[in-house]
């Protein structure tokens, strides 16, 4: 049986100890990332928008780079709406600076009603490179 084990990023934020759980596990080869919010170190979210979309993603970054990850090992991304159809104009924007050519990961977005504070999260699951 393959040992899961906890991956955090340097200068995690507050919600990960406020909420109980982890950025992410890694088991396997494979990556499992919670989550990521655009949230401040202090852990209460950006009010801007745009910036708490971009700052999810750097989140996101950070986290994959503590498990030796980047974007492009991303296979599957899930992302979590709380106003999809006046949102989905700037998250394209940033989606498109990130993941600028193909091949794309897998992408599912999901409309939700609430996000603890926040309006957008995003969830990905990664395989991890071999050495």
């Amino acid at each position: 049986m393959t040992q899961r084990e906890a991956i955090f990023p340097p200068n995690r934020h507050a919600l990960y100890e406020e909420h109980g759980y982890s950025a992410a596990i890694r088991s396997g080869d494979l990556l499992f990332v919670s989550g990521q919010v655009g949230s401040r170190s202090d852990g209460t979210p950006e009010p801007d928008f745009e910036l708490q979309v971009q700052l999810a993603f750097e989140n996101l970054k950070a986290t994959l780079d503590a498990a030796g990850c980047t974007l492009d090992d991303i296979v599957d991304v899930t992302t979590f709406h709380t106003d999809p159809e006046n949102q989905f104009a700037i998250i394209m924007a940033v989606k498109q600076k990130i993941f600028s050519k193909p091949p794309y990961p897998n992408w599912t977005a999901v409309g939700v009603n609430w996000l603890a504070g926040f309006d957008f999260e995003i969830k990905v699951i990664a395989r991890i490179p071999s050495n």
